[in-house]
Parts: C-alpha cells; sequence; structure tokens
C-alpha cells in the first residue's frame, strides 16, 4: 500500500480534484512503466512469517539494504517502514508483505533488469539469515493471528474499519500479495480508453496469473482466492466501476465516484487522524470532524485517491490491479502483457474492440469467473481461455510494434512466453499448485528467490 503522498497545496478550487489526474497527462515519447510487487517473507527453518524485528526480521533486511546498497530508510516516529533509491521505494504491507514499487522505466526489460536487481540484493541478505520469500497471491498456510503486525498508524486505523465492514477486508490486508503495473496516458480519452480496456480485460489478469487456491492451509475452492478477497472487502471501494463505461466518462466523473468513497484518514506531521467514515465533501467545506475548520491539500487528495480499490485504479497514472504475485517470470509477465495491449495504439484499438459488447453483468461474471476457475471459466457466454488468448495475441503484436518503432527492445516479446504457456496448456500456477498437493512454503518455493 502507499506511503504517504506528496500532492501539493490548499485546494482552493474544485476543478483541482480533476486536474490533479489530468496533470498525468503526457505525450507518448515520456510514457513509463512502474511496476510493483509484494511477496511473503518467512524463516525458512520454521515456515513462520517474517517478524518485524529481532536478528531475522523485517527490519534487519531494511537496515542491510540501507548500509549495503545505498537504499534511504523513511521512518515513521521511530520505526523504519520503508526505504527509497533512485525513483523506487520499498514498502511494508499490514502483514509485513515485502513490497517492491519499482522506478518508472522506459521499457518492459529495464523492469525486468530492476527486478532481478532487487531479488539479488534481498537474497544476499535473506539468504544467510535462513529467510525465504514466497511468490504467491494469498497466504497458504498461515492462519490471522500468526501474521506479525508493521508499525504503521495507517495500518492500525484500516484494521479497525476492515472489521466493521465486508467480510473479508483484514484477510486482503495481512494474507494477500499482488503484482500490479502502472502506465500512463496522454489525454483524457486516451484514460478513458485505457481505464475501460484494463477493466473489462483485469478478468484475463485474474485468470493468467491466478497463484491462491490454499488458504488457512486448506483447498479453499477458487484458483484466485485473492480476487474471492477482494470481492467482499467494501464496495464502496472496489469492484469493477460500471460507470466508467457510461457516456460523460472522464477525469470529473471518476473524482466524483472518489468523493463519495468514505475517507480512513488525514496525515499530518507524520501521524495519521482518524477520519473513518467521514467525508472528503464534507473536508472541502471545511467541516471534517476530525480537522474542525480546516480545509485539505491536493496531498491529503492524493492520500484519499490511495484508499479506493477499484481493478484497475487511476491517479497519475492507471494501475492494474487484478493479478496474484507469483514466481519471476508471472511477475515480468505481468508489466509486459499490459504494455503490449495499452502502448500501442493498434493493439489498444483492437483491445478495446474485443470488450466493448460486454454489458456490467458479464464483466462482474467474468471476474467471479476467474476467481473460481482461472482459465476454464466463463460468463455471458464468454470463456476466458479463448479471450486471454486473444488478450495476450494483441498484446505480443504491440510488443512488436513497439520494438519495430524503437520504442523497446524485441526481446520484450519472449517475456509473455509463459504466458503463452499457461494458455497453450489450459492451467496457470495455481493448478500446477493443486497439482503438487502440498501448501508447505519450503517445498513450493526456494528460500531466497522467486
Amino acid at each position: 500500500m502507499s506511503i504517504p503522498q506528496s500532492g501539493g497545496g490548499p485546494i482552493e478550487h474544485f476543478e483541482q480534484l480533476a486536474a490533479y489526474m489530468a496533470s498525468g497527462c503526457k505525450p507518448a515519447s515520456d510514457w513509463r512503466i512502474g511496476t510493483e510487487h509484494e511477496k511473503f517473507g518467512y524463516l525458512t527453518d520454521t515456515n513462520a512469517p517474517l517478524p518485524y524485528d529481532g536478528p531475522r526480521s523485517i527490519n534487519a533486511l531494511f537496515q542491510g539494504l540501507a548500509d549495503r546498497y545505498g537504499w534511504t530508510p523513511v521512518r515513521e516516529g521511530e520505526h523504519v517502514i520503508g526505504l527509497t533509491r533512485a525513483g523506487a521505494n520499498i514498502s511494508l504491507e499490514p502483514g509485513g508483505q515485502f513490497e517492491l514499487s519499482g522506478a518508472p522505466l522506459q521499457s518492459v526489460n529495464d523492469t525486468a533488469a530492476e527486478l532481478d536487481n532487487h531479488l539479488a540484493e534481498v537474497a544476499s541478505l535473506a539468504g544467510p539469515m535462513g529467510v525465504g520469500f514466497m511468490g504467491i497471491g494469498a497466504a497458504p498456510v498461515w492462519r490471522h493471528g500468526e501474521m506479525p503486525v508493521m508499525p504503521k498508524g495507517r495500518y492500525r486505523l484500516m484494521t479497525d474499519y476492515m472489521g466493521r465492514v465486508g467480510t473479508h477486508g483484514t484477510q486482503m490486508m495481512y494474507r494477500t500479495c499482488t503484482v500490479q503495473v502502472n502506465l500512463d496516458y496522454a489525454s483524457e480519452a486516451d484514460m478513458v480508453k485505457k481505464l475501460r480496456v484494463a477493466i473489462a480485460l483485469q478478468p484475463v489478469a485474474t485468470a493468467l496469473f491466478a497463484s491462491s487456491p490454499f488458504f488457512d492451509g486448506r483447498l479453499n475452492g477458487h484458483k484466485s482466492w485473492r480476487s474471492r478477497i477482494w470481492r467482499g472487502l467494501d464496495d464502496s471501494r472496489t469492484g469493477m466501476l460500471p460507470f466508467v463505461f457510461e457516456d460523460g466518462m472522464g477525469f470529473q466523473r471518476y473524482a466524483d465516484w472518489v468523493l463519495d468513497v468514505p475517507m480512513y484518514f488525514v496525515y499530518r506531521d507524520g501521524r495519521y487522524i482518524d477520519a473513518l467514515g467521514q467525508s472528503f465533501r464534507a473536508f472541502l467545506k471545511g467541516e471534517l470532524p476530525a480537522l474542525p475548520g480546516e480545509k485539505p491539500t491536493l496531498s491529503d487528495w492524493a492520500d484519499h485517491m490511495t484508499t479506493v480499490f477499484p481493478e484497475a485504479r487511476v491517479k497519475k497514472y492507471i494501475e492494474m490491479r487484478g493479478a496474484d504475485c507469483g514466481d519471476r517470470a508471472h511477475i515480468v509477465a505481468l508489466p509486459a502483457f499490459w504494455v503490449g495491449l495499452m502502448y500501442d495504439s493498434g493493439a489498444l484499438d483492437a483491445a478495446w474492440d474485443l470488450v466493448k459488447g460486454f454489458d456490467a453483468a458479464t464483466r462482474e461474471g467474468l471476474r467471479i469467473a476467474a476467481s473460481e476457475h482461472a482459465l476454464q471459466g466463463e460468463a455471458g457466454g464468454v470463456k476466458l481461455l479463448p479471450l486471454a488468448r486473444e488478450a495476450l495475441s494483441l498484446s505480443q503484436a504491440g510488443l512488436a510494434a513497439r520494438a519495430r518503432s524503437g520504442a523497446s527492445a524485441a526481446s520484450e516479446v519472449g517475456l509473455l512466453d509463459v504466458l503463452a504457456d499457461n494458455v497453450a496448456r489450459g492451467r496457470v500456477q495455481a493448478d500446477d499448485l493443486l497439482a503438487a498437493g502440498t501448501v508447505d512454503p519450503a517445498r513450493l518455493y526456494p528460500a531466497v528467490s522467486l
């Protein structure tokens, strides 16, 4: 999850909310790729979750990364809660999930190199400590009471609120991991088209990257339990956003939706102030009960935008959020898949043609089907396996077109080979985990590598 945002100064006009997103518009020559992934750390001798403190801990890894590799610590009070370096940051999810939020890079090959460098740095420290990492969508064996709790004020507030709305919020916070990519747009119209394609095809990503068929040490009846968790979290801030496909969609329409999502907090002077369930519209009027008489800044708006969790999210770019984390090959395939679809105009147009006939019920049905059955799912007469095959073909063509234009290397198409194999077999990581018949992380995953 996000660290405190730096959006800007006071909000003096309502139009600034939409303008904040519009300020992200940039020419294609300036488009970048930002990849994020989360992973579970564990102690290799006991398979217990990696704690925050101690000789074998998150804090020890943070210290090693700072001392050996030049990362700068980010603190909240007396605790180190993350690291930054050269446009990238390492942060913590509520249950200690170790997240790399990569720098904005020019090519998918660059993101793959960034990932490999990160894994090598972490492995050099984790291996001697007896620490391993799992790339998987949901913790397969650990129960809620076993998970460590990170020392972040934002998470204390959210944990309380999640226990009062929905049914699966704390599971999401403490026991899931994702991989996502953040991509740019050129204009409001470009944002709308990309967001529509991103949301409509998130079920394909969920299916292709499904890796969480175990939970609480047993089968859960889904190929992606992480996706199932998001459907039981908080309907006010999650889902497939049907309004995105309506006439009049744009920055302002998205801002209107975010405004009506209940707040979690306001960040002031290094601490999180409880604003649970309060209204950002009231905040704009200086009527927020948590800060009576005070009006928000653009930083507050940027923070609030990080508390909505649809399948694809707009900030100053679009985040594709539908995939379980997995092994290294799948982590690098995720940005390749979406870049191929989004950063070539021909592929984007063809992708929109592929999904523009879906109605809201079909899109939601595919979301559920992908969670339950991965590539074998279907809804509204649409089967996910052939849809994934077509989407993957478009992505491959989009990456090839970028290579011909000099925007990226031809070898980027090869990063999709693992997905091509998934489609050819009709099987994904979850199917292979089920065939292995084990939820033992030491047997499923190497000690220091994804």
